[in-house]
């Protein structure tokens, strides 16, 4: 029976789990994505945001907490210095699974679970941040229209000063 089953025990115990869930956190943080089973993409998932949603306030108490469930140090400074100021803004949802297919070995599902704020094809906000290419006509006609809205100005000539004359009075002496 299934009476009380919260979560996808993983068919492990509950310190294999645990331990299983753990190396995989910390290598999602530390190559901001990885390929796993769907299932314990999902339950990574649920495991890695609760983290992520802590490390975006940096106390000792939080990076406490953090290092409890994570038991790695480079894994904890990393999410605290590089992954929490880009997830800043974010309310949640900080990581996104993309199936991709089936292995070839035992038919298991496969997904790719990816921080989302660290992939620069499907986030929104690093494509702001990229000059964007304009065509040649939409550039021409902004340069057209600023020229057009520019006011004239007559520049004077310059009057030669003393020692420039001095330096052309001395080369025609010299030839």
């Amino acid at each position: 029976m299934r009476h009380g089953k919260k979560f996808n025990h993983l068919g492990r115990t509950a310190s294999h789990r645990s331990a299983l869930l753990s190396n995989m956190a910390c290598s999602l943080i530390e190559h901001k994505r990885i390929n796993t089973t769907v299932a314990k993409a999902k339950a990574l998932r649920v495991y890695v945001e609760p983290l992520l949603t802590k490390a975006k306030e940096d106390t000792t108490h939080n990076r406490r907490i953090v290092f409890s469930y994570l038991q790695n140090k480079e894994a904890v400074a990393e999410l605290f210095r590089t992954v929490a100021p880009k997830i800043a803004e974010r309310n949640g949802g900080y990581t996104r699974i993309i199936k991709t297919g089936f292995r070839p070995g035992d038919a298991a599902d496969t997904a790719l679970i990816e921080l989302v704020d660290f992939n620069e094809l499907y986030n929104p906000n690093a494509e702001e941040k990229k000059a964007t290419r304009r065509s040649r006509r939409s550039a021409t006609a902004k340069k057209e229209a600023v020229v057009a809205d520019a006011p004239v100005v007559e520049e004077k000539a310059a009057e030669p000063t003393a020692e420039a004359a001095a330096d052309t009075t001395e080369e025609k002496t010299e030839e």
